[in-house]
């Protein structure tokens, strides 16, 4: 008896290692890095998806009580424990799941130039690309321009090597593709062609996207765009 008990002891507690729970939202950036993440490390997980963006959108009691600081997706629940901030997931992820397709690199000082890119895309490439689909006059026209700037330095930071890390999809690639399926948004209330001004990141997305992980991560961009009309005549732009 002692020994069924400890067995059921085992049982229960590798049971309870595979419990992973995504709050998510299908259109979110953030999200997306997350969904990627999991993906590539191939962790089967339950997906509780949020309505953050309506104006009737009521936050769930499981959001509130597992990010009660932010009180915004995405968040991790692995074990019952909450991880909050999609690079801060990704880097757990990559941590807790070491056992395949590392998304960092091993080398200190390759994993610190990886976080400082991830957190230029947050910092530059985000704020610029808000401003596309949410502002008017001189706002979106200093918009355009940041987001063109910021995309013209990840080009040049990219170079020649197939993915921003060298030859594997990893950490900076996961931070920035999900902005890929925003594009179409991005272009039409911008008035932009991403593709004329920054060909390589348009060649290297298309990479990502022959990753199946990345692709089935992604939502279509014609729906982000159908997404990006209904809030922009919700708050007034349209």
């Amino acid at each position: 008896m002692r020994g069924s008990g400890l067995i059921l002891l085992i049982t229960s507690s590798v049971a309870m290692a595979d419990k992973v729970i995504l709050m998510d939202f299908w259109a979110s950036l953030f999200a997306m890095r997350v969904r990627i993440a999991l993906a590539e490390k191939g962790i089967e997980y339950e997906c509780k998806e949020e309505d953050l963006w309506t104006k009737a959108a009521v936050k769930s009691p499981l959001l509130l009580e597992m990010n009660p600081i932010h009180k915004k997706i995405p968040v991790l629940i692995h074990n019952g424990k909450p991880v909050c901030e999609s690079l801060i997931i990704v880097q757990y992820i990559d941590e807790v799941w070491k056992h395949s397709s590392p998304l960092l690199p091993s080398h200190p000082y390759q994993r610190a130039h990886a976080r400082f890119w991830a957190d230029f895309v947050d910092k530059k490439v985000f704020d610029a690309s808000r401003k596309l689909w949410t502002t008017k006059g001189e706002e979106l026209e200093a918009g355009k321009k940041e987001f063109i700037e910021a995309f013209k330095i990840l080009e040049k930071e990219l170079g020649d090597k197939p993915y921003f890390g060298g030859e594997t999809f990893g950490f900076v690639d996961l931070s920035l593709i999900p902005f890929y399926s925003w594009f179409i948004a991005y272009e039409i209330f911008g008035n932009i062609n991403i593709e004329a001004e920054c060909p390589k990141i348009i060649a290297w997305a298309k990479r990502c996207l022959q990753k199946e992980t990345v692709a089935k991560s992604l939502p279509d961009q014609k729906k982000v765009y159908e997404l990006a009309m209904h809030l922009r005549k919700r708050d007034g732009f349209e």
